[in-house]
């Protein structure tokens, strides 16, 4: 069901409010930033009007469909747009463009709303953000920030926001610390659909003529594939390694994986996975270590019998120094200490690169 009003994926920002009209799962996956969820089907109801689409026929699923639907729509008409003005301008999507979105942007373009739809859907979005992803990262000039595990790259990211500079943070996107270690307490990963769509996302709204700061990752954020031609743009980027003392490094992590501290259990589970890489022995030492709750005794083995030799294998290959790279040391690690050195490193830079 096409409506009299259809947009494209370009026009998206000349809208006041996204609506997502699909089932909570299918919007849980991905969906376009920004957007709200408002379906006019929820998942079973989409499973049984299919069902009934290929058992019966097209017919009786629109039959049944449109009745659910029309119920939906006038929910949301009693509950969510009985607010609205009369000048609201919502864009709707479904799937494909089809006649869920159609349906609803029908309806409120009766009532008086700007709506519309978007043509093709959530299908038509998704296909501009894999193509775009394959070339809007080489519209930017990253600056790299490397180090060992527990340098503080994270905080120094934060700290450049902080200071006005452009910044994409994927292990934020992520939810996820980019390491064996990494999983956020209370905070599962997002879909690769959805990792990606915060990418496309953020650096569409990023000033290509500004630099973009950004953490040395490898291929993969916990479960999570970086985007190819994202990762080759950032492996050929300016480098800004940073350097801490191993008693610092202990220190910063001790407080960033504080939770781990409070369920050893997970944390036993974990270094597990490790034992065919590292040997039985070393697994065994760092249990005792754990099970005795001395962390920072723990924390330095792993990071010199784990951590820094993969640092030196993977980040040495990936990220190699390069004649125009900075490098800097960590003097503390005070709030004030990454503030000084999120201000050194931008006074550093030219202000036009």
């Amino acid at each position: 069901m096409k409506t009299q009003g259809v947009a494209t994926v370009a026009q998206i920002p000349e809208y006041s409010e996204i609506i997502d009209a699909r089932t909570p799962k299918e919007y849980a996956e991905d969906h376009i930033p920004g957007a709200i969820n408002l379906p006019v089907l929820d998942d079973e109801e989409r499973v049984r009007i299919g069902t009934l689409h290929k058992q019966v026929s097209a017919f009786e699923a629109k039959k049944a469909g449109a009745a659910l639907v029309s119920r939906h729509i006038a929910n949301h008409l009693e509950r969510y747009f009985s607010s609205k003005h009369i000048g609201y301008k919502p864009l709707v999507y479904c799937w494909r463009g089809g006649n869920r979105s159609g349906s609803m942007a029908h309806v409120l373009q009766k009532v008086g709303f700007k709506a519309s739809q978007l043509d093709g859907g959530y299908k038509a979005y998704r296909r501009i953000v894999v193509t775009e992803l394959e070339t809007l990262p080489a519209r930017f000039s990253f600056r790299v920030i490397c180090g060992p595990t527990g340098c503080g790259k994270s905080l120094l990211l934060q700290t450049l926001k902080e200071k006005g500079a452009q910044v994409l943070d994927l292990e934020a996107l992520a939810a996820h610390r980019g390491s064996l270690l990494g999983d956020l307490p209370d905070q599962p990963q997002p879909s690769q659909k959805w990792l990606e769509s915060s990418i496309w996302w953020q650096l569409k709204h990023l000033d290509p003529s500004r630099p973009v700061f950004v953490e040395s990752e490898s291929k993969k954020i916990g479960k999570l594939r970086v985007p190819d031609a994202l990762l080759s743009t950032m492996r050929g980027s300016q480098t800004i390694w940073l350097e801490a003392s191993l008693e610092q490094r202990v220190d910063l992590l001790l407080g960033e994986y504080a939770h781990f501290l409070a369920s050893p259990e997970t944390l036993l589970s974990q270094i597990a996975h490790l034992s065919e890489l590292r040997g039985n022995d070393t697994i065994k030492s760092w249990e005792q270590l754990i099970l005795q709750k001395q962390w920072p005794e723990f924390v330095r083995d792993v990071l010199e019998n784990h951590y820094d030799p993969a640092y030196q294998k993977s980040l040495g290959k990936n990220y190699a120094v390069r004649d125009d790279g900075l490098k800097f040391v960590l003097t503390g690690i005070a709030h004030k200490d990454f503030l000084h050195l999120a201000e050194t490193i931008l006074e550093k830079l030219p202000s036009n690169c």
